[in-house]
């Protein structure tokens, strides 16, 4: 009989998949919301908008439950670097889904706004613009900065306990920094939302490593666990 740990390794492993899937299935989908008439785009691509929010839904409960099927093993080992694992990334899944909100929000108004004949006004721009810059925010700032920081907690736990290979989860703790900063650079407007810097900043950690731990979790699971609990941390 499979054993728990296994259990809780390969339901990760294939969370992280689908997380990590469903997150840059959804990136052709929203491509009209980077359209300089992004209302008219917008409202003409209701369909796709709509495949992209429920994509952005799918990732942001997947996030939110990697550090929840992680916690039972790592909660023997640092119980505090396991619950704020499970507390930040579930941070990370509601700015995800605050910003899909925003995105149905944006299709409505540019629909509203090719009802009205595409009017003069500065309104439907102005609206437009805070909903857009929000969903950038909670996509391209908030969410990221909150993974990164979950990661990191549950990376340090793998490193100390080598409940992975210490190649994998010093890899990952890298990953979850360069993500930070790529971050930071986006909040500052060092840098643009899903510019050519801030995805080679997050490949490493959230595109080729995240999959590499995923496949490694499926198949190898967790090294033999530690004997005695690890100290606090």
């Amino acid at each position: 009989m499979m054993s728990s740990t296994k259990v809780n390794a390969r339901v990760a492993g294939a969370l992280f998949i689908v997380a990590t899937a469903a997150s840059i299935l959804s990136i052709p989908f929203l491509g009209s919301i980077g359209a300089s008439d992004y209302l008219a785009s917008v409202s003409a691509s209701g369909d796709k908008v709509m495949a992209g929010v429920f994509l952005t839904f799918l990732a942001a409960a997947a996030s939110a439950s990697i550090a929840i099927s992680l916690y039972p093993v790592l909660r023997r080992y640092s119980e505090g670097l396991a619950l704020g694992a499970v507390g930040f990334r579930l941070i990370e899944g509601v700015l995800y889904i605050v910003g899909a909100i925003g995105l149905v929000s944006l299709l409505a108004l540019s629909q509203s706004f090719v009802a009205a004949g595409a009017p003069g006004s500065p309104y439907f721009q102005t609206l437009g613009s805070v909903l857009l810059a929000g969903y950038h925010w909670a996509g391209y700032v908030g969410g990221p900065l909150a993974f990164s920081i979950g990661a990191m907690m549950y990376y340090y736990v793998f490193y100390r306990t080598r409940l992975v290979p210490r190649w994998l989860s010093g890899w990952g703790l890298v990953g979850a920094a360069l993500c930070a900063v790529a971050s930071v650079l986006v909040m500052f407007g060092l840098i643009g939302p899903m510019s050519t810097l801030q995805v080679v900043l997050n490949l490493p950690g959230i595109g080729v490593q995240e999959m590499v731990l995923a496949a490694w979790l499926i198949v190898k699971g967790f090294n033999p666990l530690p004997a005695q609990r690890a100290p606090p941390a």
